[in-house]
């Protein structure tokens, strides 16, 4: 028997991921060898610059600047993580900031394409009539796409300090944060409403904000589309066999179909923060992955 094609894998530890790592899901046309990368993002920059791996976890912002800038990558119509966002934007709770007061105000995030920040000025936009320009933006990385520059309403950061750190020290007046939103009473969120808002957001959208998606190396698509096709397969049982409530939010999402409107919203929102150079539409995002999964990917 031949053996199977092993793809290079780097996918985050969630609960519908871990089926495959432990192999209580496989596949019978290829095998996933994960290989260790933490944080998951500085998995990306390798992915979209050289085709490091075969199948890799994605920012969505990520993902749709490759696409702008014609890098070897094809995305599937795979969400991983999805979350809430209005609570990632926090400040000192000894010099708390309202959201009106934000224009022109300091906020710092490690990098201005992080999808988080992205969310979040989507957010402040639509709540508050804030645009991305409006406020002083401080990063600390650059974009994961080279092809891409920062606005000029962007700043790269000289200090060295953490992001809590410039926070208590005055550097920045807030800062975005996502899974390393530091614990305790010294930090509040800027947003007091953040989890009502969140809802009503989600009741008019019926699906979290995507942080990451799945994407496969082009070369990869080209010399293996089976193995591709069944990698696919396998995300897709791994999730199902996830009990999960009816009609609350997931942080899953799969199939072309069901991302069309999401990805519409992100497109909006990238636009309209200078994230991207040309609009995409999702028929120009997902027809590679059409081309090697088949119109039956949902």
């Amino acid at each position: 028997m031949a053996e199977l094609p092993v793809l290079r894998t780097v996918l985050g530890d969630y609960p519908h991921t871990v089926p495959l790592k432990n192999g209580t899901v496989s596949g019978t046309r290829a095998r996933l060898d994960f290989l260790p990368v933490s944080p998951i993002h500085r998995a990306f920059g390798p992915m979209v610059r050289d085709e490091a791996y075969d199948l890799c976890e994605l920012a969505v912002v990520t993902a749709l600047q490759a696409i702008a800038y014609e890098r070897p990558v094809v995305l599937l119509p795979a969400v991983v993580a999805a979350r809430f966002q209005r609570g990632c934007l926090i400040t000192h709770a000894s010099r708390p900031v309202r959201p009106e007061d934000l224009k022109g105000k300091r906020i710092g995030v490690r990098s201005y394409t992080q999808t988080t920040g992205m969310w979040v000025r989507a957010h402040l936009a639509e709540d508050y009539g804030l645009a991305a320009q409006d406020i002083r933006w401080t990063t600390r990385e650059g974009a994961h796409v080279a092809e891409y520059a920062d606005p000029a309403f962007v700043t790269a950061d000289p200090h060295t300090a953490s992001l809590p750190d410039l926070l208590r020290e005055g550097h920045i007046d807030a800062a975005v944060l996502g899974n390393d939103l530091p614990e305790g009473n010294e930090f509040v969120p800027v947003l007091p409403d953040a989890a009502a808002r969140d809802q009503q957001w989600w009741q008019q959208h019926a699906f979290m904000p995507i942080n990451h998606m799945v994407a496969v190396a082009e070369s990869t698509c080209r010399e293996n589309a089976a193995a591709v096709r069944e990698s696919y397969a396998m995300l897709r049982r791994a999730d199902a066999s996830v009990e999960r409530s009816d009609g609350t939010p997931h942080p899953t999402l799969f199939g072309f179909d069901r991302l069309r409107e999401p990805f519409e919203t992100v497109i909006d929102a990238c636009l309209a923060q200078g994230l991207l150079p040309r609009r995409l539409t999702p028929e120009e995002v997902f027809q590679p992955a059409r081309e090697v999964l088949g119109n039956d990917a949902g």
